[in-house]
């Protein structure tokens, strides 16, 4: 989904359901709240006298959360739902943010999202792929937890990378070999590049021409603006997300895909950056 500038200062409160957020995703899910917005206020909730919750204390620290105690009054019920809901309408009302992250799984803050976003609220849901779908739609935008391991991951593994080649010893040159005879070589044959992606459903390339088909008609041609498709899939789907794909945003995405032809215009001539996608749909 484009962002836009005011979308990057959104004061967003981040509230965490301990009992049901892994612990080990923290720093991803703290580095992609950034993309949208500040985390003016961050807090997790749980029995912190649990031993469940014990390993939490050193990432909460690193990551700058303040940690909520909320108390278990009944064996096998949860408490800390109502804690944060509660608080959620606290801050609401307190006029200090434009938006919230709720990062669970569970269902049960699902008419809290969605009345956060009666009251204006952008709200962006973050959990895992077992999430039920009502909590789902009823976030503005939903992300996988699944999607932010993985970009984790691969940037630890970049980093590793890049260090080992900085730490590698500089080789001893070799002494000189005699020259042996020419021989014939034979060209290279080109190989097959690896794919960049997972196969991409059917549903989601209907989603996409199906999303083109509902803005056309607004130019003198057949192209959309990528960014509005982006924005409307984003409205139908909130957890549409390129990279679950294996694409690290939708333009890459539509390029790949032959049903659509891509075409940059650029608005300014003097700034070679104002360049805008547009997106048409072959079959239409």
């Amino acid at each position: 989904m484009p962002m836009t500038d005011n979308d990057k200062n959104l004061r967003l409160a981040v509230l965490i359901d301990a009992d049901n957020a892994p612990r080990d995703c923290l720093q991803g899910i703290m580095e992609e709240v950034a993309i949208y917005g500040t985390p003016n206020l961050k807090r997790a909730y749980g029995d912190w006298s649990s031993r469940n919750l014990s390993g939490w204390k050193q990432t909460l620290l690193d990551n700058s959360v303040t940690a909520v105690q909320q108390f278990a009054y009944t064996k096998g019920k949860n408490s800390t739902d109502s804690a944060m809901i509660i608080d959620a309408m606290d801050i609401l009302y307190s006029g200090n943010t434009d938006g919230f992250v709720l990062v669970s799984s569970d269902s049960d803050f699902t008419g809290l999202a969605r009345r956060l976003r009666e009251a204006g609220q952008f709200v962006i849901g973050i959990g895992e792929q077992k999430t039920p779908g009502p909590l789902i739609v009823a976030c503005n935008k939903f992300i996988y937890i699944e999607v932010i391991r993985e970009r984790a991951e691969k940037t630890v593994k970049a980093a590793q990378k890049a260090k080992t080649k900085r730490t590698e010893p500089a080789k001893k040159a070799e002494p000189a070999k005699k020259a042996e005879p020419v021989k014939k070589v034979e060209p290279e044959r080109p190989q097959t590049p690896p794919a960049e992606s997972r196969q991409i459903p059917d549903s989601i390339v209907w989603l996409i021409a199906d999303s083109i088909l509902d803005l056309s008609g607004a130019g003198d041609d057949d192209y959309v603006s990528l960014g509005a498709v982006g924005q409307l899939i984003q409205k139908k789907r909130p957890d549409f997300d390129a990279r679950s794909y294996g694409y690290s945003k939708l333009s890459n995405m539509v390029k790949a895909i032959d049903r659509f032809e891509v075409e940059e215009r650029q608005q300014d001539k003097s700034d070679p950056r104002s360049k805008i996608v547009y997106i048409r749909d072959r079959e239409m």
